[in-house]
C-alpha cells in the first residue's frame, strides 16, 4: 500500500511511443516535488489501437512531419536525449515487437526495482541510438546497460513466451483501456477515491492543479540522464 499522504499516479506506457518517454521523465522528476506513488504500467499500445480503432499518428504523413518537429522541441525543453528515426514508420514496425513490452512485465512480475532503468535504456536505445530491441541479444545489453545481473537477465528472457507474463500483460493492458485509454501515454490521477484519466505529455499543469501541487516546469536539475 502507498502512504497514506501519497496520491498514486499510474502511467501506462509502451516504449514505442516516444511521447510515453517525456511523460515518464516528467513525472519520474516529480515524483518527490508532488510526493506521488507513481507507478510504471507498460502495457502494449497496439492492442489499446486495435481494441479502440484508434489510427496511428504515423499514418498521417503531415501530422508525422509535424510530430518530428514537435517532439525535437519537446526533447529540447526538458533535456531529453531524443534523436528520432531516420524511417520511423518502417522501424517501428520492423524494430520494436511485442517481446520489448513482455521483458517489461516479467520485470515488474520479478524484480521491480529495474523496471524505471531498464524502461529508460529501452527508450535510449530505439528512440536516441537507433539500435534494436527486438532481438535476444539487443534485449540483454540493454538490461545489462540496466543493471540487471546476468542470471537474473537470462531468466527474465526465457520468461518471453511465458503465459503467465503474456498474461499479465494483457491485464494491464484491460486496466488501461477501462480508464478510457485509446493512445499513449496513458496517465490516471487517483485523487479523493476517483481516478482521472488524462492522454498525452502536455497535461501537466492539469495534472498538478488536480493534485493541489505546483508546475514548476521541466526540473532538468533533476533528470536521470
Amino acid at each position: 500500500m502507498a502512504d497514506a499522504d501519497k496520491k498514486v499516479i499510474e502511467l501506462f506506457y509502451d516504449t514505442i511511443s516516444p511521447y510515453s518517454w517525456i511523460a515518464f521523465e516528467v513525472l519520474c522528476r516529480y515524483r518527490s516535488r508532488w510526493n506521488i506513488d507513481l507507478r510504471l504500467r507498460p502495457f502494449s499500445l497496439a492492442a489499446v489501437v486495435t481494441e479502440t480503432g484508434n489510427s496511428p499518428p504515423g499514418r498521417v504523413p503531415a501530422k508525422l512531419k509535424w510530430m518530428g518537429k514537435d517532439l525535437m522541441r519537446q526533447a529540447y525543453f526538458y533535456k531529453i536525449p531524443f534523436r528520432g528515426r531516420k524511417d520511423p514508420n518502417n522501424d517501428m514496425a520492423n524494430k520494436h515487437n511485442i517481446n520489448v513490452m513482455l521483458l517489461l512485465t516479467a520485470v515488474t512480475m520479478d524484480c521491480p526495482q529495474h523496471l524505471e532503468s531498464l524502461t529508460r535504456e529501452l527508450w535510449l536505445r530505439f528512440w536516441s541510438r537507433e539500435e534494436d530491441i527486438t532481438q535476444p541479444a539487443s534485449l540483454e545489453a540493454a538490461a545489462t546497460a540496466a543493471g540487471i545481473p546476468a542470471d537474473q537477465t537470462a531468466a527474465l528472457l526465457a520468461k518471453l513466451q511465458d503465459q503467465t507474463v503474456k498474461a499479465r500483460l494483457t491485464k494491464t493492458t484491460q486496466e488501461a483501456l477501462r480508464h478510457g485509454a485509446f493512445g499513449a501515454p496513458t496517465i490516471v490521477a487517483h485523487v479523493g477515491g476517483k481516478p482521472h484519466m488524462y492522454w498525452g505529455s502536455d497535461r501537466f499543469l492539469l495534472i498538478a492543479d488536480l493534485l493541489g501541487e505546483e508546475w514548476l516546469g521541466p526540473l532538468t536539475e533533476l533528470a536521470h540522464l
